[in-house]
C-alpha cells in the first residue's frame, strides 16, 4: 500500500503549514487569547478564502476540494504543531460530517456556509452524568404537531461561543441510556430559549455550557431519521477522534522538536544537558512514542470507511496510542524543561495543556481499551 500523499495533498500540507509559519506564532496566538473573543475570525476568512482549507473534505458537487478523511488528517496535524484554536474540527469534520452523511434538506446550503466560513458549529453532546456514553442523555426532544420541543443542558460545547448553530442530541424515545430514542437537531444558536454560559478552557479555546428551555424547533431542524441517530453518531464520533489522533501528533512533534532544541543549549556542569546519556534515552523515547503515533493515525484514517466494527477498532486502538504517548511525551518535555517549562511565557506549557485534554477528549484510553476489548470479544460496543 502507497502511503505517500499526493500531489494535491502534499500542496494542501505545504499551503496550510505556510501560511499558520507567517501568520499564527506562539505570541500572536497568546495575544489573541487574551482578547474577549478567544479567536481571530480573519484567520477563520483565511481559511476559506485564502486557503481554502474549509472546502478540504467535502465533495465537489458541494463545492469543496474532493478530498475526505486524508485532508482532515493533514489539516488537523498542521493544527496541532501551531495549536489553533479556530474551530475546524467543530465545525469542518463534525458538523460537515453530520451533513454530508444525514439526506439533511439544507444539508447542500449548511456546507456551502462552511466552506464559505459563515456557518460555524458547535457540537452539543455532552452531558454532565454521561461520561464517555454518547447515548446517556437527559436532553429531550418532545414532538409538539410539526415542531419539537427541547429541553436540557449539555455540558463543555467546544466552539460553542463562536457558533452560528449547534448540533444537538437529544431523547425522542427509549430509556435514558438506551441506544433507541437518540435523536440529532441543527439548532440556531439564537434560537428562543437557548442561553450559553461561555469560559476559556485550560488549553486556550473556549466553551460554554449550553441550556435549552422550551426550544421549539421545526421537523427540518432533525439532522437524519428521528430516533436511529447513534450509528450516525458514533461515525462521525469516530471521524472526530481519528482527526484529534492526528491534532495530537503535531502537537507532540513541537514538543519533542522543542524539548531537542532546548537540550542542546541548556548546560549543565558546562556542558549541553543534551550529553547526558540518560536524557539522549528519554528523547529517544519520546521519539519512538511520536512515531508509533504517527502509524496508528494513519491506520484509523484509513479504516474509516470500512466496516462499523474494523473502524471502531482501528480508531480506539489509536486512541490509546495517543492517550498514552500524548502523557509520556508531554510530561517528559516538562520535565527536561524543568519548572520553566509550565510558564505562560513559554510555548512548550501550552503545547502540554492541549496534550493533556486531548488525552480524554472523545474517550480516555481506559474507556477505548475496553471499546477494543468489547469489540475484539463479540460484544456491543
Amino acid at each position: 500500500m502507497d502511503f505517500n500523499y499526493t500531489e494535491e495533498q502534499g500542496m494542501l500540507r505545504d499551503s496550510v503549514a505556510r501560511y499558520l509559519a507567517d501568520t499564527y506564532d506562539f505570541d500572536t496566538r497568546r495575544a489573541a487569547l487574551k482578547t474577549e473573543a478567544g479567536w481571530r475570525p480573519e484567520v477563520w476568512k483565511a481559511f476559506a478564502e485564502e486557503l481554502g482549507i474549509l472546502g478540504a473534505p467535502f465533495s465537489e458537487e458541494h463545492g469543496g476540494l474532493g478530498g475526505g478523511a486524508v485532508e482532515n488528517m493533514i489539516v488537523m496535524e498542521e493544527i496541532g504543531k501551531a495549536l489553533v484554536v479556530e474551530p475546524y474540527l467543530q465545525t469542518v469534520v463534525i458538523g460537515g460530517g453530520f451533513l454530508k452523511r444525514s439526506g439533511h434538506a439544507q444539508a447542500g446550503e449548511l456546507i456551502g456556509g462552511i466552506i464559505g466560513g459563515e456557518t460555524v458549529i458547535a457540537f452539543a453532546y455532552a452531558e454532565p452524568q454521561a461520561r464517555y456514553t454518547w447515548s446517556d442523555l437527559k436532553t429531550t426532544a418532545r414532538k409538539d404537531g410539526a415542531s419539537y420541543v427541547l429541553n436540557g443542558h449539555k455540558a463543555v460545547v467546544v466552539g460553542a461561543p463562536w457558533a452560528t448553530h449547534l448540533l444537538v442530541t437529544a431523547r425522542t424515545g427509549g430509556g435514558q441510556r438506551e441506544r433507541n430514542g437518540v435523536s440529532v437537531f441543527l439548532v440556531e444558536k439564537t434560537a428562543a430559549g437557548v442561553t450559553t454560559r461561555d469560559y476559556p478552557t485550560v488549553d486556550g479555546r473556549r466553551a460554554s455550557e449550553v441550556y435549552f428551555e422550551n426550544v421549539s424547533v421545526p421537523a427540518s431542524a432533525l439532522v437524519g431519521d428521528e430516533g436511529s441517530g447513534m450509528a450516525l453518531v458514533e461515525r462521525v464520533m469516530d471521524e472526530a477522534t481519528a482527526a484529534v489522533c492526528s491534532e495530537a501528533v503535531g502537537c507532540m512533534r513541537r514538543l519533542h522538536e522543542g524539548t531537542l532544541d532546548y537540550a542542546k543549549q541548556r548546560k549543565q556542569f558546562g556542558v549541553p544537558i543534551a550529553s547526558f546519556q540518560v536524557l539522549q534515552h528519554r528523547m529517544v523515547d519520546m521519539f519512538i512514542n511520536l512515531e508509533q503515533s504517527v502509524s496508528m493515525t494513519l491506520m484509523a484514517t484509513i479504516k474509516l470507511d470500512e466496516s462499523d466494527e474494523e473502524r471502531m477498532k482501528a480508531v480506539s486502538a489509536a486512541k490509546v496510542q495517543i492517550g498514552r504517548a500524548c502523557k509520556f511525551v508531554g510530561q517528559n518535555a516538562i520535565q527536561i524543561h524543568g519548572g520553566m517549562g509550565m510558564t505562560d511565557e513559554l510555548a512548550i506549557g501550552h503545547y502540554f495543556k492541549r496534550a493533556t485534554m486531548i488525552e480524554g477528549e472523545f474517550g480516555s484510553v481506559d474507556h477505548h481499551l475496553r471499546r477494543y476489548e468489547d469489540l475484539s470479544l463479540g460484544k456491543a460496543a
